[in-house]
């Protein structure tokens, strides 16, 4: 190579260097200052780490790789001090965080975590070989704090992987770690969970517990229904596994089925979705006998969605949970009031997602889509094109109504190119009143003519929407403050009118429409449900494997 050549190539070298460290320079300049509510010299420790020996640690051992950002920052508003011991010992927070890794570990089954940070190796850190020993440590601490951080906090899977759509913030966990180092304290506050994960930790706790002491009884039942009265062996175990449980608490472990014995099953009952008769059928049994492995991976996999889960909600806002067959109506983050719904079955399942109400549409047009007018409705023309008139459905092109005697249904196999809709009345799909939030599912809230679906246990039967047992509470409620325009007689006219008539509703309402089989009832007690799309099943081998 020429002379002139090198100094070329050498210049290239150079110049690349320089472009990269001003890259990093210019990343370096958007890094956050230190809080001084929570940093002052008194929480800097007396030893400082060298830049050179931390960036060389941190970008050599792949352990760190996917923090490495967060550990550099971390340590750049310390200046490079160490946070994790003081005057040569470890600091209260960094044993507060040990147990807090150790209680991880209990809880879920997960050691990975804490590799590297037992008594021992902890041990010959701190107290021998060279010096700079002590700063692996504090960075191996630091490390390990943001993995847990993510774990913990964050999930362990993508939500949109799994069908959820609801949108949620990045978690700060540069404040929560400057919390826990300077302030241990008050670090619950600053946890980056909401109250739905917090509640169903303690459950969580509970449940492993049950589960160190041998689990629940196994009962078997002769005859069906035990109900009161009935005086055999297996009522003891009854008592037994529901006093476990939480849901029994009387001192009577007799064999005799008691009146208070049915009030427990009942309570039982209602928190596994069954109605609450009181007496043992085979479904109560079956619930009653589940493992209590399989309950705490249930909430092992609904604290995992609890994390895809936004930190806060709004004071008020609708609530709908899939498995539940329920619409919760949130006031001041209480349940003000609920009523039953019937959502999608297997095959049009309705989607986890967000979004406003902003619009109530009385007496509504319901709108067919095509793939219903593909699947159901062509079959049903080509068949008899008198059912057209029957359904009182209408065409509509460029906003003209077609004559359906003129349209030939055989031609259309996969749609068709204009709008069939059934008109607003009693039998309209619809019902009388249907609820709008924009979306891009098609999804709304609506009445039904269909009320027996109702009455059923388990309410999957829409083709994806969300039909409502009691619509005209909830329109009245939406325009409780609106009595002027909108009180309830005029609410009930523009439903019987038959007349499509739409009404903002300002402010919008937010909706979270949910899945979650197991949770916390505002009355503290855990509830679980069956898993009706498979979702559980699906994370399940995400989280635990095959």
């Amino acid at each position: 190579m020429s002379k002139r050549a090198f100094v070329l190539l050498a210049s290239v070298v150079v110049l690349l260097f320089l472009i990269a460290g001003c890259k990093g320079c210019k990343a370096r300049k958007h890094k956050r200052n230190q809080n001084k509510a929570l940093y002052t010299s008194q929480h800097f420790s007396d030893y400082v780490i060298e830049s050179s020996f931390l960036e060389k640690e941190v970008t050599c051992d792949s352990a760190y790789q996917q923090c490495m950002d967060d550990i550099l920052e971390f340590y750049e508003r310390r200046n490079n001090r160490a946070a994790w011991f003081m005057d040569g010992t470890l600091t209260a927070s960094a044993y507060d965080f040990l147990h807090k890794l150790h209680t991880y570990e209990i809880e879920f089954g997960d050691t990975n975590l804490s590799k590297g940070l037992d008594d021992v190796e902890i041990g010959e850190l701190l107290y021998n070989g060279p010096p700079e020993n002590r700063a692996r440590l504090d960075i191996r601490l630091t490390a390990t704090f943001f993995r847990y951080a993510e774990k913990s906090y964050g999930g362990t899977v993508d939500p949109k992987d799994l069908e959820w759509f609801i949108p949620s913030m990045k978690k700060d966990y540069q404040r929560l770690i400057d919390t826990l180092v300077t302030s241990p304290a008050t670090y619950t506050e600053y946890e980056p969970v909401n109250d739905y994960y917090k509640a169903l930790k303690k459950i969580l706790v509970q449940y492993r517990g049950i589960e160190k002491k041998g689990g629940l009884p196994v009962i078997t039942v002769s005859k069906y229904p035990l109900q009161s009265g009935d005086e055999v062996e297996a009522v003891a175990l009854l008592k037994m596994s529901l006093t476990i449980t939480g849901d029994y608490s009387n001192d009577d472990k007799g064999k005799l089925y008691t009146d208070t014995l049915t009030a427990a099953v009942g309570a039982f009952q209602h928190r596994v979705g069954l109605r609450a008769t009181g007496r043992v059928d085979s479904l109560t049994l079956a619930e009653i006998n589940k493992p209590i492995t399989i309950r705490i991976r249930q909430i092992m996999l609904n604290m995992e969605r609890l994390r895809w889960m936004p930190d806060s909600t709004p004071d008020n806002y609708l609530l709908i949970n899939i498995p539940e067959y329920r619409l919760h109506v949130y006031e001041d983050h209480h349940v003000a009031w609920s009523m039953d719904v019937v959502v999608g079955n297997a095959a049009t399942a309705t989607s986890i997602f967000s979004g406003k109400l902003s619009v109530v549409g009385f007496s509504p047009y319901w709108r067919v889509p095509q793939s219903i007018i593909k699947k159901e409705l062509l079959p049903k023309l080509k068949k008899d094109p008198s059912y057209f008139d029957k359904a009182n459905l209408e065409a509509v092109k460029d906003d003209e109504v077609m004559d359906p005697s003129e349209i030939d249904w055989n031609k259309y196999t996969k749609g068709v190119p204009f709008t069939i809709r059934q008109k607003p009345g009693d039998d309209c799909a619809l019902g009388l009143v249907a609820f709008y939030f924009p979306n891009s599912f098609d999804i709304y809230l609506h009445d039904t003519p269909a009320k027996s679906f109702f009455n059923e246990n388990n309410r999957a039967f829409s083709h994806g929407c969300i039909r409502l047992s009691e619509p005209e509470r909830l329109a009245n409620y939406l325009f409780r403050n609106d009595s002027i325009r909108m009180p309830p007689d005029t609410i009930s006219a523009l439903m019987h009118r038959h007349i499509e008539k739409k009404v903002a509703v300002k402010p919008s309402v937010p909706v979270y429409i949910v899945y979650f089989t197991a949770w916390v009832d505002e009355y503290g007690k855990v509830n679980f449900r069956h898993d009706i799309y498979g979702h559980d099943a699906k994370l399940a081998k995400e989280i635990f494997g095959k």
